[in-house]
């Protein structure tokens, strides 16, 4: 999970030195895998491994949470589950244009995964949240549940970002709304990985 993470936002920047043109506030990360890309084999490679990585990483929940709430973990692991698949899996192997107007079978693809993915794993820090108040785990539960209501907004931003009249102001800044959002909602995920790599030494 903690590779998953910090891969997610270490490898976009480490790689786009080589896109030339490239703008980490303006450009989404999936651009670094279109077929106009330098370094697509890289970052699609990634997103496959990426999505493996969150797939096996979903076990955290079954052993901190299964015995709180068998619904609540099930509901957590299947929104991780549908992200690892579409914006992780999916998104490597069918590649998105960097112009939106340029429309293929495998940008769609690409879309829908990433977007479903995406709409999915926003709701996973508000369950995560519940499921901390349930142990009271009272720190936790709040952390949760704001970064669901951050990830909420930024994402909320993100799909604003694209507007014709919000052109040339800060909304426009879709890859800079795209990883507040992710990195809201990694952050939960991040504190149970790290708690349960502690209390296992």
């Amino acid at each position: 999970m903690i590779a998953a993470i910090v891969g997610d936002f270490a490898i976009p920047y480490m790689i786009a030195p080589f896109y030339k043109g490239y703008a980490h506030k303006t450009f989404v990360m999936s651009v670094l895998g279109s077929p106009s890309s330098p370094v697509r084999i890289i970052y699609n490679a990634w997103l496959i491994l990426l999505g493996v990585l969150l797939l096996i990483s979903s076990k955290l929940v079954f052993i901190q949470f299964f015995d709180v709430s068998k619904g609540l973990s099930i509901a957590v692991i299947l929104l991780l589950t549908v992200f690892a698949i579409g914006a992780g899996i999916l998104s490597g192997i069918f590649s998105v244009n960097e112009s939106k107007e340029a429309v293929t079978i495998a940008s769609r693809i690409h879309g829908m995964g990433a977007s479903i993915g995406f709409m999915l794993l926003l709701f996973a820090p508000l369950l995560l949240a519940i499921l901390y108040f349930k142990t009271n785990d009272i720190f936790e539960g709040m952390v949760s549940l704001l970064c669901f209501v951050f990830a909420f907004i930024f994402f909320v931003l993100f799909i604003m970002a694209d507007k014709p009249k919000l052109q040339n102001t800060v909304i426009a800044f879709e890859g800079l709304w795209q990883r507040l959002t992710l990195l809201f909602m990694y952050i939960p995920f991040a504190y149970l990985a790290i708690s349960e790599l502690l209390s296992s030494k």
